[in-house]
C-alpha cells in the first residue's frame, strides 16, 4: 500500500495580519513542490527521516485520524522548497504527508481534515485548499477561498539567514505588533479581495506591497524599499513577502517578459539568491499511476474516484 502526494510551496504570503484578534493569511502558492511517498506496512512504526519530525508527526496523526494507528510506514520525502525561507516548506511536507497516507489507505480525506491534523502540529499555511484561500494559520477558525490564482510570475529574493515559525509566532509582543497595522492589514484584504476578484494584477500587486511595508516593523527586511524600486523601475506591480521569513517576491504580469530583465537588475544591485517561479491555485495533488502513465490529480478529482469506486464495490 503505497501512497504519493504533493503540495505547494509558497512565496511567503500576499497578504498577513490579524483582524478582530483573529490571525489569518491569504495563501501565495507557487510551482515548487514537496513530494511525499508513504509506504504503508504491518510494522506498527512510522519510520522517516530524524531531521523531519514533523512529517513523522503528519503521518501518525493521519493515522489515528483515520482509525489505522496500528498500521507502520517508511516515508520518503523529496522537496525543491528551501527550508526556513516563509516558503511553507513545513506546511508543504505535512500535508503532502497527510494525504500520501489516506492515499495509501485508499480512504478519503478532506482539505478541511489535513488542515486540521496540520494544525494539531504547528501553525500551517493554507496551500491545501484550491486557488488562493484566506486561513487562520494559527486555530484554522477562519477559511475562504478568495478566488483563482492571479496571471502573475514571481522572481523570489532570499535576503539570507533563516526563521523558525514556530518561535517566530511564541513571541509574546505579535498581539501588540499585529494590533498597530491592523488598519493598513484590513485595507490590504479589501484591495486584494477585489483584486482577485476582477483579475486586477495592478490592484493585486498593490495588496502585497501594502502588506508587506506593514509588516516592516514585525521582521524588517532592511533590503525592502531597494527591491520595491527596482520591482517599479522593471515594470512591476509590486511586491509581496514571507511574513515571518526571509523572502521577497517580485510580482509581475504573465507573459510580460519583465523576469529576466528584473533577474539582470537585480544581480546588478548584488542580489543574488534568486528563483522564478509563478503563482499557482492552491491545493494538494495525488500521484494516480495506470497503463504505463503518471499522472497528478488534484485532490477532488482523486477523491471523487475514490467515492465512486467504494460506491460500485458496496453497492
Amino acid at each position: 500500500m503505497i501512497g504519493i502526494a504533493r503540495a505547494p510551496g509558497t512565496c511567503g504570503e500576499l497578504v498577513q495580519g490579524k483582524i478582530g484578534g483573529v490571525n489569518f493569511l491569504v495563501t501565495c502558492p507557487v510551482n515548487v513542490y514537496s513530494q511525499v511517498t508513504v509506504n504503508l506496512n504491518t510494522s506498527g512504526k512510522v519510520q522517516a527521516d530524524r531531521r523531519l519530525p514533523k512529517v513523522k508527526k503528519a503521518v501518525e496523526k493521519t493515522l489515528q485520524f483515520l482509525g489505522r494507528a496500528e498500521i507502520g510506514a517508511d516515508v520518503f520525502v523529496l522537496s525543491a522548497i528551501p527550508w526556513g525561507k516563509g516558503m511553507a516548506s513545513s506546511s508543504a511536507d505535512i500535508i503532502a504527508a497527510c494525504t500520501a497516507t489516506a492515499v495509501g489507505l485508499g480512504t478519503y480525506i478532506t482539505p478541511l481534515e489535513i488542515a486540521g491534523i496540520a494544525l494539531s502540529i504547528e501553525p500551517t499555511d493554507g496551500v491545501m485548499f484550491p486557488g488562493i484561500t484566506m486561513f487562520d494559520h494559527v486555530a484554522g477558525t477562519v477559511c475562504r477561498c478568495l478566488g483563482q490564482a492571479p496571471d502573475l510570475e514571481v522572481v523570489i529574493v532570499d535576503l539570507g539567514g533563516f526563521i523558525d515559525t514556530l518561535k517566530f509566532n511564541a513571541n509574546t509582543e505579535l498581539d501588540l505588533l499585529n494590533r498597530i497595522k491592523e488598519p493598513k492589514v484590513m485595507q490590504a484584504l479589501q484591495k486584494i479581495e477585489t483584486g482577485l476578484s476582477a483579475r486586477d494584477s495592478r490592484l493585486i500587486g498593490e495588496a502585497a506591497t501594502d502588506s508587506a511595508i506593514a509588516n516592516q516593523h514585525m521582521l524588517f527586511k532592511p533590503d525592502l524599499q531597494r527591491l520595491l524600486e527596482i520591482c517599479r523601475e522593471v515594470g512591476g506591480v509590486g511586491i509581496n513577502v514571507g511574513h515571518s521569513g526571509t523572502v521577497v517576491g517580485l510580482l509581475f504580469e504573465k507573459n510580460s517578459n519583465l523576469t529576466d530583465k528584473a533577474v539582470a537588475a537585480l544581480s546588478e544591485q548584488g542580489f543574488h539568491d534568486l528563483m522564478n517561479a509563478r503563482i499557482i491555485d492552491g491545493g494538494v495533488e495525488v500521484l494516480q499511476e495506470g497503463a504505463g502513465d503518471k499522472v497528478w490529480l488534484t485532490l477532488d478529482i482523486y477523491m471523487e474516484e475514490i467515492c465512486g469506486k467504494l460506491r460500485r464495490i458496496t453497492g
